[in-house]
């Protein structure tokens, strides 16, 4: 009876430590990355504020070309939404929402995850003309883990995770419209 009465209590101890821990551990995570592409800003904006061509320089679109895509609306304006579906674990299902346009500027989305876990985070891209012939794109986003499962992102580098994927996105999207 003692031995499991410890047992309890180490377990007992376990939880408390990391629901304490937890309350300490940043909830928030923003990732941002940006590219220049030698195109001017309207014809970039244009490009990018279809949300279906994001099929075009997304790493996360190319991990399964076979995933069901559906889509609610007119592409480009408030209020579209394209949706995937993919039997692979690491891209789920969820959708893309454009919840936010300033022409010319920038593109807000709302992201929904479905599958393999329920989230929902910000995301958007800018841009910024550099020159007649020069365009910065920033891509970025930005969510939030509940507690106490921000505890967990002390063993997450959401910036290294996330940043190489928004990186080789925008390589993708200079080569894409640079080619054009």
């Amino acid at each position: 009876m003692k031995i499991i009465k410890r047992i309890l209590i180490v377990l007992f101890s376990l939880v408390a430590l990391f629901l304490i821990i937890a309350l300490f551990v940043e909830k928030d995570y923003h990732v941002e990355r940006s590219v220049i592409v030698n195109k001017p800003r309207e014809e970039v904006f244009d490009y990018l504020k279809y949300l279906k061509n994001q099929d075009e320089f997304s790493v996360w679109a190319a991990m399964d070309p076979n995933m069901k895509k559906t889509y609610k609306g007119t592409d480009g304006t408030i209020g579209f939404v394209s949706a995937w579906d993919s039997q692979k674990e690491d891209v789920g299902a969820g959708e893309q929402e454009i919840v936010g346009i300033t022409q010319g500027k920038r593109i807000d989305y709302e992201l929904r995850f479905k599958r393999p876990m329920e989230s929902v985070c910000d995301a958007y891209m800018t841009t910024t003309g550099e020159s007649n012939n020069s365009t910065s794109v920033t891509w970025g986003i930005k969510g939030s883990t509940p507690y106490p499962f921000n505890f967990f992102m002390l063993f997450m580098n959401m910036d290294e995770m996330l940043g190489k994927d928004l990186d080789e996105g925008l390589n993708n999207l200079k080569q894409k419209l640079e080619k054009q």
